[in-house]
């Protein structure tokens, strides 16, 4: 989870004790308030900035596209801002634990969504927002090396339900090709359908060893901000291409709603875009197998 991640990973033994039992027993919902309206992927341009004042830090900015964040169950935002200024005018960046209930915090459910309409999206409002001093997670200005370290975990997330819906829209198209009868034969009998099944196939248990490798370096503690960017890369990529073929079996069918291939079709579209697009994904890759120079 986004929101469990960065507490279990960099909370002091108090805050733990504090968020991670109602959090692990589904009592409340975390969320890691990260995307800004304009600091999506150049996460480092965040404008939400908190100041220290007494025993307090004081919160002022804005959230968007954050994960349950604005529903009923949720517990606690996990917030980076700006807490000051390194040397050389770099910003520092920090995470602060906001519960819901904080004073000047607010959040408004996004709604009208093409995907994940099950899943709740928040956008937060930070005005003199006011938690207590004790509410920094781990050491002040280690907010941007918690986000990086919380997404490499993340990806694993994206990329195990890319492979999930591989698996399934593979599955859906597989039951369909082989009942739906045309020309007096089921279609999956026609060679180029059948090659279409055989490719998703194919590409569904690349995915998923490459995943699960990624899952087994993790386990032994092992860095693995390259291999989650490739996992999540390619098993996002792979349900495009599945879901694609998919639809392509369905006809017309799997443009309609009665027919469950076209929310696999809509619910695709997110894992390229969220916790690090394609585009930057390939960057981070690059910059691990050796590319010389900075993309950006």
């Amino acid at each position: 989870s986004l929101g469990i991640g960065p507490i279990y990973y960099f909370g002091s033994e108090k805050q733990k004790k504090e968020w991670l039992p109602n959090l692990c027993s589904g009592k409340y919902l975390a969320a890691f308030g990260l995307t800004e309206p304009e600091a999506g992927s150049d996460a480092g341009s965040s404008k939400t900035t908190a100041e220290l004042k007494g025993d307090s830090w004081v919160i002022n900015g804005q959230k968007i596209f954050i994960t349950n964040s604005a529903c009923p169950l949720t517990g606690v935002i996990v917030v980076q801002a700006v807490t000051g200024h390194q040397e050389g005018g770099k910003p520092e960046i920090s995470c602060i634990i906001v519960p819901k209930d904080a004073p000047g915090f607010t959040a408004k459910e996004m709604k009208g969504k093409l995907m994940w309409r099950a899943s709740n999206t928040g956008e937060l409002f930070f005005d003199d927002c006011i938690v207590p001093k004790e509410n920094l997670l781990g050491k002040r200005g280690d907010g941007f090396h918690q986000m990086l370290t919380t997404l490499d975990g993340g990806r694993l997330s994206i990329a195990a339900m890319g492979l999930g819906g591989s698996q399934g829209a593979f599955e859906l198209a597989l039951e369909y090709a082989n009942t739906r009868m045309q020309f007096g034969r089921p279609i999956s009998s026609f060679q180029v359908n059948s090659f279409k099944l055989a490719d998703m196939a194919l590409e569904i248990e690349i995915a998923r060893n490459f995943l699960y490798k990624a899952c087994w370096l993790r386990e032994q503690n092992r860095r693995i901000t390259k291999e989650a960017a490739m996992a999540k890369l390619f098993c996002s990529e792979v349900m495009r291409r599945c879901v694609h073929q998919a639809v392509q079996l369905h006809g017309g069918y799997g443009l309609m709603k009665d027919f469950r291939i076209e929310r696999f079709y809509r619910d695709q579209r997110l894992l390229e875009i969220g916790e690090g697009t394609s585009e930057i994904l390939r960057i981070v890759i690059a910059r691990h197998v050796g590319v010389a120079g900075r993309a950006i």
